[in-house]
């Protein structure tokens, strides 16, 4: 297993009327701690998609537990359980600062050869790189 965490500050226009974040920014939230944790292991979503693989969103789950508000600093604790192979499983904390959970999210990616935008297997570079900041086999 993998952990990362990254912080972000809620901006005004991710918030509503009521000062509320709204429901569709913690998606958001996501793709930018997975774009966090792509830096920290040594990669990029760029790089990844100059060799050659893009990486779409296939499925998203996300749980609603307590509301977080304009200019809270929220922490997204991401875990990478499992190698991927054709699908990259992420699953994501959100904590205001108290250390409250607020939200909890799942999200399914797919690879996908970037020319012929057909499935492919994780690149083995990038799963050398899980492995390498703590990701264990199962084999």
């Amino acid at each position: 297993m993998v952990t990362f965490e990254t912080k972000i500050r809620v901006w005004y226009k991710h918030t509503d009327q009521m000062g509320v974040v709204h429901h569709s920014n913690y998606i958001c939230y996501y793709e930018e701690a997975r774009s966090a944790f792509m830096r920290h292991i040594g990669s990029s979503y760029a790089e990844m998609e100059a060799r050659g693989v893009v990486m779409p969103i296939l499925h998203v789950e996300s749980d609603y537990l307590r509301s977080a508000y304009y200019d809270d600093e929220l922490t997204i604790r991401l875990t990478v359980s499992d190698v991927p192979k054709a699908r990259f499983i992420v699953h994501y904390e959100v904590f205001n600062s108290k250390g409250e959970l607020l939200n909890r999210g799942m999200t399914t990616l797919g690879f996908l050869h970037k020319e012929t935008m057909r499935p492919c297997r994780a690149p083995q570079w990038f799963v050398d790189l899980l492995y390498a900041n703590g990701l264990e086999s199962d084999n």
